[in-house]
């Protein structure tokens, strides 16, 4: 029976020492063998001198040199809470993030009703806080209703509890309302995240526009549907100067739009998702639902491209686009198929293929999946560090496991990864000093 390790939700938080681990902080460039000691729900104490024994009288593990890091940050996650919950919940979606060593789940506003006022935000984080066992933030919608049509009252949301704006799915579709809203977040030092998809461009379509879409009989997305949205806004962002974070690129093309405007010295980022660093548009293969994404899956060189963006640095952020959808949503044809997939529980496994390839190193892979998500949204984790919360994974690296899709906590089971093996597998989470995740071994016979 595959049941869930039950977390000790609403347990305080005990002194617990980390010893004989391999410690890594991809904020300082630590690593080195060594212990973290854990009191009130903060990093205490942590070095060479906690590797072999912690304080005296208090509970220790022995991690058994396996890697112990921050736990991850994840900015695009669609949860399903309010309104959808027969895809996901917010309960159900801190499981599967605490199996996948994700201590901090962003939330997108698209939910039903939609996340853009005070009393919404304030929901997901009252709600966040009784049944979630990880960090949960919402991100608002950057217009009423996400209609593109009325800019939300930023300073209030944000003085709520929301980390950045965002249209979630979609573009905000005009130049003038989107210089508007920009000069609105610098005003409040918020950042806009902005999924780029020209929608006159993008609507209709259903995989990359290409020869394998032409190959297929499906009507393609062109990849300029994404950069054009980005050419557009960098230079809005060069009227107003406000933060602005691309949230997931997909193609090569537009890391060339950013690297241009990154160089021109302007305060952009971007993100990718794990689908775009580990897929191409190959992975539709017989018509696989599973792989009908927004952004479509790309090609290899495009993949290629995200792979070498990360690696140096010009990708910001890997995100699991965490976007669960029931079974009637993925079980028809391809056309008329639902987008998405849900990620989170295999997002760092998926990543760490990477890392194992020798194609990025981990102290860069842990620093796209929690140092810099921390410094963009403004949040304490991300970092091994006296004081810092006790966010914190242990992972072994070289644990060989396969993706079941029974074995997965989410409520919806739509993984592009079904049935793939990963090398490396989350062995423990902590949230705020708390042990919200155990593997074991038994649970997955």
């Amino acid at each position: 029976m595959n049941a869930p390790v039950l977390p000790a939700r609403r347990e305080p938080s005990q002194p617990l020492a980390l010893i004989n681990a391999r410690l890594l902080c991809p904020t300082s460039g630590r690593d080195e063998r060594g212990g973290v000691y854990v009191e009130n729900g903060v990093i205490a104490d942590l070095g060479p001198h906690l590797a072999d024994a912690g304080p005296p009288g208090v509970e220790t593990i022995n991690c058994e040199g396996k890697l112990l890091a921050p736990g991850l940050i994840d900015m695009r996650v669609f949860a399903g809470e309010p309104g959808l919950e027969h895809r996901e919940t917010l309960e159900t979606a801190s499981l599967a993030a605490a199996a996948g060593g994700v201590t901090t789940i962003i939330c997108m506003p698209n939910t039903q009703p939609v996340i853009d006022g005070v009393a919404l935000v304030d929901f997901i984080e009252r709600r966040a806080r009784d049944i979630a066992i990880v960090n949960i933030h919402p991100m608002a919608a950057a217009t009423k209703g996400l209609a593109g049509e009325v800019i939300s009252e930023i300073g209030l949301l944000k003085s709520a509890g929301a980390v950045a704006f965002t249209e979630g799915r979609a573009s905000v579709p005009s130049a003038q309302l989107m210089r508007l809203l920009l000069a609105y977040a610098r005003d409040f030092d918020a950042l806009v995240v902005q999924f780029p998809d020209e929608h006159t461009l993008a609507d209709g379509g259903v995989m990359n526009e290409g020869e394998v879409s032409l190959r297929l009989g499906l009507p393609g997305i062109p990849d300029v549907a994404e950069t054009i949205v980005l050419a557009r806004d960098v230079r809005l962002v060069g009227l107003t100067g406000a933060r602005y974070h691309a949230a997931p690129i997909s193609c090569a093309g537009s890391l060339d739009v950013l690297r241009r405007a990154r160089a021109d010295g302007l305060p952009v980022s971007c993100g990718v998702s794990i689908n775009h660093l580990a897929l191409n548009e190959n992975d539709v293969g017989a018509y696989r639902t599973y792989f009908k994404l927004r952004p479509p899956l790309r090609t290899e060189e495009d993949r290629q491209a995200m792979v070498r963006g990360l690696r140096d640095g010009e990708i910001d952020v890997i995100v699991s686009s965490h976007d669960p959808q029931d079974f009637d949503a993925k079980r028809r044809p391809f056309e008329e198929a639902a987008d998405g997939a849900i990620g989170l529980e295999t997002l760092l496994a998926a990543a760490l293929r990477l890392y194992h390839n020798g194609e990025v190193p981990l102290q860069r892979l842990l620093h796209a999946l929690s140092a810099r998500p921390a410094e963009l949204l403004g949040l304490p984790g991300g970092r091994l560090a006296t004081g810092a919360p006790a966010d914190l994974i242990v992972v072994d690296l070289n644990a060989p496991w396969v993706v079941e899709e029974r074995a997965l906590r989410s409520k919806s089971k739509n993984t592009p990864f079904e049935d793939q093996m990963f090398q490396g597998r989350v062995m423990m989470t902590l949230v705020a000093g708390r042990i919200v995740y155990r593997y074991a071994a038994a649970d997955h016979a």
